[in-house]
């Protein structure tokens, strides 16, 4: 019995020490090292209110600032608003320099600013006078204007801007016209034309849209610093009219020659387009009976009427040759186009003519030839368009046009690589613009 006590006394030691390396343990395991650290930094049961306090004073060289006033320079930046003025833009700028605000309105020295298009931003770089050391323009073309000031006095310079290109995507519904529902989402109107363009063949923008048509872009933005400078061009679309899909995917052969096509590789372009200006609306169509409102009688109208301001550019329907260029009775400033052998093409009532075009020369598809009017017989501007097969005058709208060659079919691997992604895009819009309506 008392062996069997002595053995459990010559255990208790042991118990204890294991019981005091199992907290060291589990301490160890339940706050970080630098804890442990802190933990035993003050012993225990120690007082803090007897420690001694020592007040340290240090004299600190503080840097010279006298002189330094001269030296300070402000940036700002202002966006040009409708209305202004170079006075009213610098004023804005903070800029109170007679001799910067002279120089800047001579058009010499700042072609592109002198023009103040609204939106586009300003950068001015003064000192706290106000006297315009620097400034920055960038405009809507992409050309950068600088005016720095040198030991010679203000100079300035205009040159390209380094443009980096982005890809974006967008989408809008129809509601009353195309130019509105591409204002809707914050695309420019040269996307709208774009859009115009590339369905030209298949859509009549004038009369086929309906309120609910929709369509998507792929597009090029073209940036400097951060900043949108203008839209390139447009990669890929799908126009949605009367619930029938139109999609076009840009494609350039290694040549350089570019067009748009289906998804399957046929060819948007046709040999014609059906209207010689974007937009426009028909004041009087083909018939073979219309009361003259020149001639006060009955008679064949051999062409359509378009109503345009005076001064629209009118373009080429078709790759062809000046045939005539000059006044001809009533149809007054003419210009005739031969394509293709059998067809030719007629523009009447223009007030003037492009410049430097002469007979015999070679026009492409969608060049500008000359400009709406109202010469010869005509009682308000307006663009007469004739389209004739073998001298004949047939009915532009609604003639069968001739489509344009067909892609070739060694570029049909290299196209569909290129085709693929952008597809892709217009299908991920589309679902995106589903979930929306769901």
């Amino acid at each position: 019995m008392q062996r069997f006590k002595d053995l459990i006394l010559t255990q208790k030691p042991l118990i204890l020490e294991r019981k005091i390396k199992l907290r060291w343990l589990v301490g160890a395991s339940s706050i970080p090292l630098f804890g442990i650290i802190a933990a035993f930094g003050i012993a225990p049961s120690s007082r803090l209110d007897n420690v001694p306090l020592q007040t340290v004073v240090e004299n600190v060289k503080l840097p010279d600032f006298s002189g330094q006033e001269q030296s300070l320079v402000f940036w700002r930046e202002e966006k040009i608003q409708r209305g202004d003025t170079i006075g009213t833009l610098l004023s804005r700028l903070k800029v109170v320099d007679p001799e910067a605000a002279s120089f800047l309105r001579n058009p010499k020295n700042s072609h592109s600013l002198y023009q103040l298009t609204p939106g586009r931003t300003v950068q001015a770089k003064t000192d706290q006078n106000g006297l315009l050391i620097s400034l920055r323009y960038l405009d809507a073309a992409g050309d950068e204007l600088t005016v720095e000031r040198t030991a010679q006095g203000l100079q300035s310079k205009e040159q390209s801007a380094y443009l980096e290109t982005r890809v974006l995507m967008k989408s809008a519904a129809i509601g009353s016209s195309l130019f509105a529902a591409t204002d809707s989402v914050g695309l420019p109107d040269s996307v709208a034309t774009q859009i115009a363009d590339m369905f030209a063949s298949d859509i009549d923008f004038h009369k086929d849209l309906r309120r609910g048509d929709h369509f998507t872009v792929v597009y090029e933005m073209l940036y400097s610093n951060g900043e949108p400078v203008k839209v390139g061009r447009i990669l890929a679309a799908e126009f949605v009219n009367q619930g029938k899909s139109h999609r076009a995917i840009y494609f350039q052969t290694p040549g350089g020659n570019g067009g748009y096509y289906t998804p399957e590789g046929k060819s948007l372009r046709k040999a014609f387009l059906r209207c010689p200006l974007p937009f426009s609306r028909v004041t009087s169509g083909f018939t073979t009976a219309r009361f003259h409102p020149f001639l006060l009688k009955w008679r064949a109208h051999k062409g359509v009427d378009f109503g345009a301001p005076i001064g629209t550019p009118v373009r080429a329907t078709a790759d062809g040759r000046v045939e005539f260029r000059g006044v001809q009775r009533g149809y007054g400033n003419v210009i005739i186009l031969q394509h293709q052998g059998r067809f030719s093409t007629a523009y009447g009532h223009l007030s003037r003519f492009a410049k430097g075009l002469h007979k015999g020369e070679k026009i492409s598809q969608g060049e500008i030839i000359g400009y709406v009017g109202m010469t010869g017989w005509a009682t308000g501007p307006h663009l007469h368009y004739e389209f004739r097969v073998n001298d004949k005058p047939v009915d532009p709208l609604k003639v069968a046009l001739p489509g344009a060659k067909p892609l070739g079919a060694q570029y049909a691997s290299a196209f569909r690589n290129e085709a693929r992604p952008l597809a892709e895009r217009l299908d991920l819009m589309r679902s995106v613009n589903l979930a929306n309506l769901d």
